[in-house]
């Protein structure tokens, strides 16, 4: 029963990944950025119900920027739950503009790209974050650098917040948590260490029942503080938000 319910989910996320594309390619074009923000947003949440998942939001998403989004990482399922509890434009490794099909949606869908492993790069993408923030964007990362098994925190990376102390802007913490329909942490959606994109998929999908959590802090100005200490005041908020979701 697990696998003939994984194997029909994908089927329709198939055929949904495919529909967007096309959204993109054809409709994205003739739209203003409000009507593609929308677009992302509606086209994720019904991701979410094909892949019978249910969104739960708590606090209060930004409905216009400039705001920086914190966010801790768990799994390639975090940007689509984000995306559906309020559209943003998500900072991401290189390598994701090269996915079949993925990489397509996430450049219509706004996405900042990084090399990780380049000094010079990540100072283009804070100066290109900036950009974006002054224009009024809601961008998000994740400063964790990579994902986490959902057990705890990784530290904090504090380079990208550069972005906001640049622009002015504040940071918002976000904590996200995936669980089992009896309220437990499930980790179907884990992708990390040694873990295959597919299969982490394919868990996802056979199992019974998820509940994306999604949980807004407060947005936090930077109040003179240096990136380092910011980073880790963020952390902790992310941390205690986390916590709250149990």
């Amino acid at each position: 029963m697990r696998h003939a319910r994984a194997l029909w989910r994908l089927l329709w996320l198939a055929g949904h990944g495919l529909s967007g594309w096309w959204t993109i390619r054809s409709r994205f074009p003739r739209w203003d950025a409000a009507q593609r923000a929308q677009a992302v947003q509606a086209w994720s949440a019904r991701l979410l119900v094909l892949a019978g998942i249910r969104l739960q939001v708590s606090g209060t998403p930004p409905d216009r920027g400039p705001v920086l989004l914190v966010a801790n990482h768990i799994s390639w399922l975090d940007i689509v739950a984000i995306h559906a509890a309020g559209w943003c434009r998500f900072v991401a490794k290189a390598d994701v503009a090269h996915w079949p099909l993925v990489g397509r949606l996430a450049t219509g869908a706004g996405t900042l790209y990084i090399e990780r492993a380049s000094r010079r790069d990540a100072m283009r993408v804070v100066h290109h974050m900036r950009d974006r923030l002054a224009a009024g964007d809601v961008v998000a990362i994740f400063p964790e650098g990579t994902t986490g098994d959902g057990r705890a925190l990784l530290p904090f990376h504090a380079n990208l917040l550069q972005a906001a102390i640049s622009a002015g802007a504040p940071a918002q913490p976000l904590a996200l948590r995936f669980a089992d329909g009896s309220g437990a942490t499930s980790f179907a959606p884990s992708f990390v260490g040694d873990e295959t994109l597919l299969g982490s998929v394919w868990r996802t999908l056979a199992a019974q029942e998820l509940v994306a959590h999604v949980h807004y802090g407060a947005p936090q100005p930077h109040a003179a503080r240096d990136r380092r200490a910011w980073a880790q005041d963020l952390r902790t908020e992310v941390e205690t938000l986390r916590r709250l979701t149990f």
